[in-house]
């Protein structure tokens, strides 16, 4: 994908911080190209699975893009469910990986933006391409 998603986290409609250690946990076995000093991470999977550019630009904010591959798409579906987070994408859409998620989402987001509920890589390739 060519376009900048984001994982974010919201706690009754208020943006938290982002767990640093599940996040590391989660990406560092895929980092293939680090740049600290900015915040990029590349991202490979090994098994040809797919690559993506992760922007570390907050704590409370990741930004990916361009990404894509069956591997890397589990690796963004697990990095929202162990983070308690949410995908956003261009154009008014939120993927949550639980349905409940939905009520910490912030009420314009509720309201007015299209909800996903996707919990596998499969599901948010879908809902991507769909909205």
């Amino acid at each position: 994908m060519s376009y900048d998603v984001y994982v974010c986290r919201f706690v009754n409609g208020e943006q938290e911080l982002l767990d640093q250690r599940i996040l590391q946990e989660i990406l560092a076995p895929y980092v293939t190209v680090q740049d600290s000093e900015n915040g990029f991470l590349q991202l490979r999977s090994p098994a040809g699975g797919g690559e993506a550019d992760v922007y570390l630009s907050n704590e409370s904010t990741i930004t990916i893009s361009h990404f894509g591959g069956d591997e890397i798409m589990n690796i963004i579906s697990d990095l929202i469910r162990r983070l308690e987070a949410v995908l956003i994408l261009p154009g008014g859409t939120v993927i949550v990986p639980r349905s409940a998620d939905r009520d910490h989402l912030p009420e314009n987001f509720r309201n007015e933006w299209s909800v996903v509920v996707a919990s596998a890589g499969e599901e948010i390739t879908k809902a991507i391409q769909a909205s």
